[in-house]
């Protein structure tokens, strides 16, 4: 960690997350305040003790803390050096209110796998035009979370559903160039958001955000066969920029698609 004090904060366009901070403290404490949003804590290095409803906690590195919306809560660094954390703020289509007893009673949530999934979901928040990767991590992490504060939440359905599945395959097959959110295919699918990514990948082996990543890139491959250049290429398949097309298409084969159009000339 280094001395220096600094914030990043931004509202992704993800439907149900209100805004995501990144944040290196080392002598800040926060005094007592409230959110309206559940506060999903993810402390990287260094450790961060408060008070939640007047009563002592401490969240160290590698732990995920869930504090409730409305609920007093303040924080202070743990230990010399300060402290490196991120932030997810979440409204209640995530998290019901409900559960906020819960949540007071015991925030810390102790389960790695957890905390490495939202570690992947800030990565997905952070790139533009990855909000659908972002909605389904998020569906499974809300059940997950939901499931630490109350053990009587059983998973949703789990069997098989061919015909959900298939049915989700063709509204994302529709337009591939203007996706809807995960929030809108459950409602024209009247399903839970979870039901989808479970069904889905049961059916066809991967969820929803890499079909449809798997889609634009074969159809960036074509177009890059035919000579459009990669800029365009970006736009005609979906992708926000060119700098995403890129990283996935590269994910995917091995090279950019600038390399891959060389190598077919």
């Amino acid at each position: 960690m280094t001395g220096e004090e600094h914030v990043r904060a931004w509202r992704p366009a993800v439907p149900g997350v209100g805004e995501v901070l990144h944040a290196h403290f080392t002598e800040h404490a926060y005094p007592a305040h409230t959110h309206a949003y559940w506060t999903v804590l993810l402390i990287d290095t260094g450790g961060v003790s408060y008070e939640l409803e007047r009563t002592p906690h401490d969240a160290p590195p590698r732990s995920l803390t869930l504090l409730p919306p409305h609920v007093p809560h303040d924080g202070r660094a743990a230990v010399p050096g300060g402290f490196d954390k991120r932030v997810v703020y979440l409204d209640e289509r995530w998290l019901p209110l409900e559960l906020t007893g819960a949540a007071v009673r015991q925030p810390t949530l102790l389960d790695d796998e957890l905390v490495s999934a939202v570690g992947r979901l800030h990565r997905s928040l952070a790139s533009p035009g990855d909000e659908l990767e972002a909605e389904s991590q998020l569906a499974v992490i809300s059940e997950r979370m939901s499931q630490h504060l109350d053990s009587s939440i059983e998973p949703r359905h789990r069997s098989a559903e061919p015909r959900l599945a298939r049915r989700l395959r063709e509204v994302l097959d529709r337009d591939l160039t203007d996706v809807p959110t995960l929030e809108s295919l459950a409602a024209e699918l009247e399903a839970h958001p979870t039901q989808l990514i479970r069904a889905f990948g049961r059916e066809y082996g991967l969820p929803p955000h890499r079909y449809v990543t798997g889609r634009r890139v074969d159809r960036a491959r074509a177009l890059l066969l035919d000579r459009v250049p990669p800029a365009e290429v970006a736009a005609a398949v979906g992708f926000y920029d060119q700098a995403h097309l890129t990283r996935h298409f590269r994910a995917t084969l091995g090279v950019t698609p600038a390399a891959y159009a060389r190598a077919a000339a």
